[in-house]
Parts: structure tokens; C-alpha cells; sequence
């Protein structure tokens, strides 16, 4: 049976949380839940496999106890470029200092720069710029050498040992998946992870690669193309064509394009995500001060609100709930802002089913959506249910941003976790989707159970009969008792 406890206000758009230090105990993990969260992120970049498989299982295990589906996301670290280790860790570059960036792993000299990237050398030319420190120190390329590029501070600040180094215009040769990433992507295939997201994608060939890994592995996890170098802007649209769902990650992003054009580029990318009926995800420094703070600045807030009247997802929160000092409060501050602003899709009429491009959605269901969403804003009912075996359903209803909460209903754990991430969609565990009577008899005794039906409430099931080969084509009014 579904769980039947009264729940607090949850916002139509999605929240994910990234595990780390501040949150990886089991009764941790649940609060976040309880205060929003409906997907975890296992940052691949730092910790162990034994470390993320420990994790995993407080995760499961807190699915289990609050019977509700918690979708896990594994985030592949890409080939992230580092700098090498610094003397003392720490050194402050002064405006118009010189420092050679040299091969190898070692630096004998105070202004000899290493890196992980050992291509680094060959691949920088004169005039290039090498933006450091999230991009708050920059340094410009002014002579190459054999086995060195010596490159003149033009921004300056402290850099520190370890550091990401990003290269705006430089064609790396690096491919998107490196060894260490294939091991991490068939360790998700293994543990039957929901998604595995993909870092520095440049074209759709790389999201096709980590596709064949994973399917060569039988998983059914769905692939995150994220969108941080300018080639994927290049290739925006076959991109998002191949991926399952995207993510607009602003950090390497915000460095490798002009900063200024971020906001512009942002709502292109979720723009092209809705033509092609895929889930898009918002991350980085959503609510950075929340990481020592208890309430965000009045620009973060207004940045998540934008976020969401863009056409976004799925808000990603990563420093603030992994490191932060208060993981719950930025988890909540988020579902607020998202409730707040969610009030703008209240009389949103739903987009005509000639725009629905759903993969492996047929005419007929895409027109059956159509009417369920339009119907069920007309009658002002309180509630869409859909059976749907790989969630593809549920995910056009969702594109509607239809204001009625959509309820799936999955015979499959691994479609119930997925629609975690789709917007606006309740995914119900424990409940039959064989008849259409008993899915509608269960679902509303859980409704009333906790609060979100009443009698003489309507609720709009898309359901498929008789018909051979359609998934859904029937729309029924049901009327509480």
C-alpha cells in the first residue's frame, strides 16, 4: 500500500541534493527528504566507490522506511582539468606576474605551474586564456615553448593546489569519458542507478557513448547531459535530442563563455529542453550563502523563481546541502521560493499535441495528454493519474506544466524513481496499474488519506483499452464520493 501520512507542501518542481560530509547519515538523509528533496547526487569527483556505495544504501534504506521513491543521481566527473600541487598550497598572483605552465607532475620553481591534463602544454597557444579559481584569477598565453607556456596575470587573486583550470576556446583533445568515468558509469549500471550525468559534454556522440556503456550493462538508467563547454552550445540541439534529461551547469559554464551572456544562454538551453520534451535541471550556487547562512540573498531567491519561470525542472542545490551549515533550511528556503512562484502556472492552459516530441511517445497518447491536461484545467480538478510503464507519459504530461498534480502510478521501482525528476509528477508506489477501477479506488483512498482529495474532488485518469498498439488513448472523469 502507498504511504497514507499527511504530507507537508511540496513544490511541483523537483529538488536535488548533493550528498556530502553534512549529510550522509541515514536519519540526515531523511530530513532532507522530508524537507523536499526528491533526488540525491553522488558527486563523482570526490570519495571512494565503497564510500558512494555506503551512501547508497542509507539512501535506499530511507526510501524504504518513509515508503516514498528517492531517484539517485551519479555525476561522472568529466575530464576536469587541476591544477597541480602549489608550494604552501596557496600562491597570489599579482597583475601582470609571469608563470609557465610546465609538463610533467612536479614543479621545482615557485611560479612553474602543474597540471592533472598532461596534454596541457601542447594544446595551449599564444593568446589563449587560462582562467583559474572558478575564473577569478585569468592569465593570458604570451609565449610557447617546447615544454612550456609561459602566461602573463590579467585578472589577479590567490590560486590554490588543486584547483579547476578552465581553457575558453581551447580545443581540448580530452575525450568526455575517461577511464575512471567508465568504471564509475558501470559501477551506477551495477547498482541500478536512475541517472548518470555526463560532465563537459561537446556533441552528441558522447552522450551516445555513455548510452552504450550503460545499456551494453542492461541499465535503465537515463542519461544527464551537462551543458558547461561552448562546443555543446555549438551542438545544443543534437544534444538535447540524445540526452534523456539536461543539466545547465552554470559553474564550468559561467567560466567558459563570457559571464555576461549566462542568463541569455540559460534560457536557450531550457528553451531547446521543451521543444524536445526533455527534463532540464538548474544548478550551481542556487543559494550559495546558505552554505553559512540561514536565509539567502534576496538575488538568489530571485535567481531559483527566474529558474523556474524559465521552464526549469529541477533546481540542484551542491555546496549548500553537501558541505553547508545548514542543509535542511536550504532544501526548505527552495521549496518555498518554488510554491511561491509556482502560483504563476495556476491558469496556465497546456501546449496544443502538436509540440509533443516525447521519445517514444505515439500521436495518440501525445493527443490523449493534450486533453487530460486541458480537461483537468477546465473542471479545475485536483488530480491527473497515469499508469505508465517507462514514465514517457507521465513526462508529456509534465511538459504541459499543467497546474493539476499528476500522480504516476509504475509497475516498474525503476520508472516510480525516475518520475522523481519530472515536474509537477507524484510518483505512487505500492499501487496496481492492471485495472483501471482499482488504480482509481487506491489512489483515492490515499488522497483522502492524506489530505489532497476531498469529496465531490475530481480526478482525470489517462489509462489505454481495446486499441492495438496505442499505450493511452482513454481520458476518465472520476468523481470522489
Amino acid at each position: 500500500m502507498p504511504e497514507t501520512s499527511p504530507r507537508s507542501p511540496r513544490a511541483r518542481t523537483k529538488i536535488i541534493a548533493t550528498v556530502g560530509p553534512a549529510c550522509q547519515r541515514a536519519d540526515q538523509l531523511a530530513a532532507l527528504v522530508e524537507a523536499g528533496v526528491n533526488v540525491f547526487r553522488l558527486n563523482m569527483a570526490h570519495g571512494t566507490l565503497d564510500e558512494h556505495g555506503a551512501v547508497l544504501a542509507s539512501i535506499r534504506e530511507t526510501s524504504q522506511q518513509l515508503r516514498r521513491p528517492i531517484a539517485l543521481l551519479v555525476d561522472l566527473a568529466g575530464p576536469k582539468i587541476r591544477l597541480g600541487e602549489l608550494p604552501n598550497g596557496l600562491i597570489d598572483c599579482e597583475l601582470d606576474a609571469e608563470f609557465r605552465f610546465i609538463r610533467g607532475p612536479h614543479s621545482a620553481l615557485p611560479h612553474d605551474l602543474t597540471s592533472t591534463y598532461e596534454p596541457l602544454v601542447d594544446e595551449l597557444h599564444v593568446g589563449a586564456n587560462v582562467m583559474l579559481a572558478d575564473g577569478t584569477v585569468c592569465m593570458t598565453v604570451v609565449e610557447k615553448g617546447a615544454d612550456f607556456a609561459r602566461a602573463r596575470v590579467v585578472q589577479p587573486g590567490p590560486i590554490r593546489s588543486r584547483q579547476g583550470i578552465n581553457l575558453p576556446g581551447v580545443k581540448l583533445s580530452a575525450p568526455a569519458l575517461n577511464e575512471t568515468d567508465r568504471a564509475n558509469a558501470i559501477w551506477a549500471a551495477e547498482h541500478e542507478i536512475d541517472f548518470v550525468g555526463l560532465s563537459f559534454v561537446r556533441q552528441a556522440a558522447d552522450v551516445r557513448e555513455l548510452k552504450n556503456l550503460l545499456r551494453e550493462r542492461h541499465s535503465a538508467a537515463r542519461v544527464v547531459a551537462k551543458i558547461e563547454k561552448p562546443e555543446a552550445i555549438e551542438h545544443l540541439d543534437g544534444i538535447v535530442i540524445e540526452a534523456d534529461a539536461v543539466m545547465v551547469a552554470r559553474g564550468d559554464l559561467g567560466v567558459e563563455i563570457d559571464v555576461a551572456q549566462m542568463p541569455v544562454v540559460q534560457k536557450r538551453i531550457v528553451a531547446t529542453c521543451h521543444e524536445h520534451q526533455k527534463p532540464v535541471i538548474i544548478a550551481t550556487q542556487m543559494l550559495d550563502s546558505m552554505q553559512h547562512s540561514r536565509r539567502p540573498t534576496r538575488a538568489e531567491v530571485t535567481d531559483v523563481a527566474n529558474a523556474i519561470l524559465d521552464g526549469g525542472d529541477a533546481c540542484m542545490l551542491s555546496g549548500e546541502t553537501a558541505i553547508g551549515e545548514h542543509p535542511c533550511d536550504a532544501v526548505r528556503m527552495m521549496n518555498r521560493i518554488a510554491l511561491a512562484t509556482e502560483e504563476m502556472f495556476r491558469d496556465h492552459v497546456p501546449q496544443p499535441p502538436g509540440n509533443f516530441r516525447a521519445d517514444g511517445l505515439k500521436a495518440i497518447t501525445a493527443a490523449v495528454v493534450y486533453g487530460a491536461g486541458h480537461i483537468a484545467t477546465e473542471i479545475d480538478a485536483r488530480m491527473i493519474v497515469v499508469a505508465t510503464h517507462s514514465g514517457a507519459t507521465a513526462l508529456a504530461l509534465s511538459q504541459q506544466r499543467c497546474y493539476v498534480p499528476t500522480v504516476g502510478l509504475s509497475d516498474s521501482p525503476h520508472t516510480l524513481r525516475q518520475m522523481c525528476l519530472y515536474w509537477g509528477v507524484i510518483p505512487l508506489p505500492g499501487i496496481s496499474t492492471d485495472s483501471g477501477s482499482e488504480m482509481l479506488e487506491a489512489v483515492t483512498a490515499w488522497g483522502l488519506a492524506e489530505g489532497s482529495l476531498h469529496s465531490g474532488d475530481h480526478i482525470i485518469l489517462v489509462a489505454g483499452i481495446g486499441l492495438h498498439g496505442a499505450s493511452h488513448n482513454e481520458v476518465k472523469v472520476h468523481c470522489v464520493p
